[in-house]
């Protein structure tokens, strides 16, 4: 039966769900709206639509890989106590295997794929549904190695933190864990120093010199002081130049060369990073567990 505007509006203001899943809902009931709500509920889109304005900051980062593919992943939930929910856990765990499996472009891509029978959209609207709060498919990654590479996975705190890491040259996974570890703590930005842009080089140059030329040094000799200060800003955030943080004698560069391999690239997502801000000081935690 054709569906009118004035319906699906009425269904939409009734349950916070999207047009076109409430003209669906109309269209298989025939028109009925309130067996069109419960259809609703009963895919867990009601009650996902009217949780999609609260705030959806905890949750937990996994890390997987499969032969030759890697992958990261974060989802969301509103409180740490379903993060720690097995059920949530699984799902998490679930829809990485599926990106392995799958290898989506990106998270439209994910959502719209099919996971057992069903569109991931629908898994995730359907464990809100059951979970009883928004949980928020945020972002992903994926990487891929040869037989000669090997892949680091490294979760902190079941997973408040995770680090992916590709090491090409060597197949010494512990390695490989042990930079992911290091890049956990550390939470370094870049590769190298190869990696990071003129205009970010330009900008910390000229914030050192004006520091410098406000303490008061003399103008003859802040240039070499700046240069010196540089090095010092390059090694805090590429993780290659950093002090390796099971042996602070050698580099993360020296301490994979002496296993034969170099860093090729890591990947660390942290909760809810750049969705507000947080006090705890997880690099200190992560530096207890590796003194350990």
């Amino acid at each position: 039966m054709a569906i009118s505007a004035k319906l699906v509006k009425e269904l939409r203001e009734k349950t916070g769900a999207g047009m076109m899943d409430c003209k669906k809902a109309l269209q298989e009931t025939d028109g009925d709206i309130d067996k069109a709500a419960d259809y609703l509920r009963e895919k867990g889109i009601s009650k996902a639509a009217k949780k999609a304005d609260r705030i959806a900051a905890e949750g937990i980062v996994h890390v997987a890989s499969k032969g030759n593919d890697g992958v990261i992943v974060e989802i969301n939930s509103e409180t740490d106590f379903v993060a720690r929910n097995e059920e949530f856990q699984k799902l998490v765990k679930d829809i990485a295997e599926h990106i392995l499996d799958t290898k989506p472009a990106d998270i439209e891509a994910l959502n719209a794929s099919e996971m057992n029978g069903k569109k991931v959209e629908d898994v995730m609207n359907e464990a809100v549904a059951k979970i009883g709060e928004k949980l928020t498919l945020r972002r992903f990654a994926l990487a891929e190695k040869t037989d000669n590479d090997s892949f680091g996975e490294y979760l902190h705190m079941g997973g408040r933190i995770g680090v992916l890491t590709l090491v090409e040259g060597s197949t010494d996974d512990a390695a490989a864990k042990d930079v992911a570890m290091h890049a956990a703590a550390l939470n370094p930005k870049y590769v190298s120093k190869d990696e990071v842009s003129q205009d970010e080089l330009e900008h910390e140059r000229e914030v050192l010199k004006q520091q410098a030329l406000n303490e008061g040094k003399p103008e003859k000799i802040v240039d070499k002081m700046v240069e010196g200060r540089m090095r010092k800003y390059l090694e805090e955030i590429c993780i290659v130049d950093q002090p390796f943080v099971k042996d602070s004698d050698q580099t993360v560069e020296q301490f994979l060369k002496s296993k034969g391999g170099t860093l090729k690239t890591f990947i660390r997502f942290e909760v809810g990073e750049g969705l507000e801000k947080r006090q705890e000081n997880f690099a200190d935690e992560v530096m207890g567990q590796v003194n350990k």
